[in-house]
């Protein structure tokens, strides 16, 4: 991965405010470390981004608001339902919902999955608002995804209602690594399920945003992380054609 040249402390670059806000947001929560760490997948990874960090009520609102940015940007408003798989995805359909309809005025049901259907009460394998006939419908995750969920989410929406149709998928940080093939995993899902997709930031704009740039009296991307990010992106980046 190539992030170009970065300029240096203090002057101007080409990055939305959101994006550095959220990328500095990130670091102040914890949620982005750098240092020597191993994926789910088991890959060694100079970086990691553990969304469990977000812990508190203003933190919760701030990433919504940030996730609701970069769904309108690039989904637009014309939607219907923000469905989150469970687990994670249960706060992020409430928080990024509730944003829309505070920064939008867009009003839309949130809906996310139970593990275990509930057959009392609130019956049913969904929480929150139904999935009906004709629903465009926004899914919304955590990270990066090898397709996992969403393709055990379509199948969910199509039993619910025949002509629900999903339409996008945003997550918060692509990590641009390659899925099952040559191609990232965000674009694998495009291809295979007509989704448009979209993250917040991407691990490029990441290093953009940090590389010998200090934050609060801090490097977090010197010239050490760099090449170990660069490394890393030798062996997992997507391939260019």
């Amino acid at each position: 991965m190539d992030s170009g040249s970065h300029p240096a402390a203090g002057e101007e670059y080409n990055m939305e405010a959101y994006k550095r806000e959220f990328i500095e947001f990130m670091v102040d929560c914890q949620v982005l470390k750098f240092g020597d760490f191993v994926t789910k997948s088991g890959r060694k990874t100079p970086f990691f981004v553990n969304t469990g960090y977000y812990r508190t009520g203003s933190q919760l609102k701030k990433l919504g608001e940030y996730y609701a940015q970069a769904i309108k940007e690039r989904f637009g408003l014309d939607f219907d339902v923000l469905f989150g798989p469970a687990y994670k995805g249960i706060p992020l359909s409430v928080t990024a919902s509730i944003a829309l309809s505070d920064l939008y005025g867009k009003d839309v049901r949130y809906c996310s999955n139970r593990k275990e259907v509930k057959d009392h009460g609130d019956t049913g394998i969904l929480l929150g608002g139904p999935i009906m006939d004709g629903d465009k419908v926004v899914l919304i995750e955590d990270v990066t995804t090898a397709g996992t969920s969403v393709r055990e989410t379509i199948p969910l929406l199509k039993a619910q209602a025949e002509n629900a149709q999903a339409i996008g998928l945003v997550v918060s940080v692509d990590r641009m690594e390659r899925g099952t093939g040559e191609k990232s995993a965000l674009q694998e899902i495009e291809e295979t399920y007509g989704l448009k997709t979209t993250a917040i930031v991407t691990m490029a704009e990441v290093v953009e945003c940090l590389y010998n740039r200090p934050y609060n009296g801090k490097v977090y991307i010197d010239d050490t992380i760099k090449a170990a990010i660069d490394a890393y992106y030798e062996t997992y980046g997507v391939k260019e054609a």
